[in-house]
């Protein structure tokens, strides 16, 4: 017996709509990045800093990078209805986030160059003004902060309101892991963003303040690496969701041990079980049971899962042993 559960999709059929408020937190974000990399560029050229001009082009990266976060959740925001999707649009936002962390550790590595060159081939700076650009350019990272940390926790408001209107049995245990990724991404570039602009204010007021002129480019390689170890970070995350790497999140060991507790008295014994992301806290399954319980139905097994709501879809399969004796 081989069945999915037509009930299921009672629910909307898309699990995870998007985050609208990210969607406006970033595009609000990718604009006020976009204003304050040009005039960063600018001031690192004409004034000379390495580490105001990383700074700069930077932000100017993450605006690309921003964008396409945007771009991620307007695509799932416009095929949410699209039967094409089995399980909605969710992993456009995922995958979003992917290609931001790829475009963020490239841009570690020119950040990276660019401050060496710099370290080997020393230019005089123009630390005052410099440092005056680089405190506007912290000052901007910090608001663009605020921004998608709002926009963060406004999305799990209406996440939570948007796809489990439903009640939930009391005491029943919800997981974490619930992170909008690509959000999450966006949010880590306007931190690596900050970084290189403390670190750049640190390096210019060190040279202007104790005549350390190489501070300026060492401070551009501390950066690059913050930067690359963040992006590292979020490559790992993102990619394991992609890839449906999922089959060792606590909510597997939660179906086996549901399956042991109900199925010890007929012998029901998992044969085969496949877990999977389908949301930010929303899991598939593909369950194929052995058993001596020649009553026992899809339903039923369903019904034992019930406690956990964050397995939002199943297939089950039962296959029947003949009683001996």
């Amino acid at each position: 017996m081989h069945t999915h559960d037509p009930a299921e999709w009672g629910h909307d059929h898309v699990f995870d709509r998007g985050n609208h408020a990210g969607e406006r937190g970033t595009r609000l974000v990718v604009g006020i990045t976009a204003a304050t990399m040009l005039v960063e560029v600018a001031a690192g050229g004409f004034f000379n800093s390495m580490a105001l001009l990383a700074d700069g082009l930077h932000m100017s990266s993450h605006a690309v990078a921003i964008g396409l976060s945007a771009f991620a959740y307007a695509a799932a925001r416009r095929h949410a209805r699209d039967p094409r999707y089995a399980f909605g649009t969710w992993k456009i936002e995922v995958l979003g986030g992917f290609a931001s962390a790829i475009f963020l550790l490239g841009v570690a590595a020119l950040m990276g160059v660019g401050s060496i060159e710099r370290l080997l081939e020393p230019q005089p700076i123009h630390y005052r003004e410099a440092l005056l650009i680089a405190v506007i350019g912290l000052a901007v990272n910090l608001l663009s902060a605020r921004i998608l940390g709002a926009a963060h926790h406004g999305g799990q408001g209406s996440h939570e309101a948007g796809h489990h209107a439903h009640d939930h049995p009391a005491g029943e245990h919800r997981h974490g892991h619930r992170d909008d990724l690509n959000l999450k991404s966006a949010y880590f570039h306007v931190l690596a963003d900050a970084a290189t602009s403390v670190a750049a204010i640190a390096a210019l007021a060190g040279g202007w303040l104790l005549g350390w002129s190489w501070l300026d480019p060492v401070m551009g390689i501390v950066g690059a690496i913050v930067v690359a170890v963040w992006a590292r970070g979020l490559i790992a995350e993102t990619s394991k969701v992609l890839l449906d790497r999922e089959m060792d999140h606590p909510v597997v060991d939660e179906i086996r041990a549901v399956i042991a507790e109900h199925g010890a008295a007929s012998q029901t014994l998992i044969a085969d079980l496949h877990v999977w992301r389908v949301g930010r806290g929303s899991y598939a399954c593909a369950l194929s049971l052995v058993t001596h319980d020649a009553g026992l139905t899809p339903a039923q097994v369903r019904a034992w899962l019930s406690i956990h709501a964050e397995i939002v879809h199943s297939t089950i399969e039962i296959q029947r042993c003949p009683v001996t004796g």
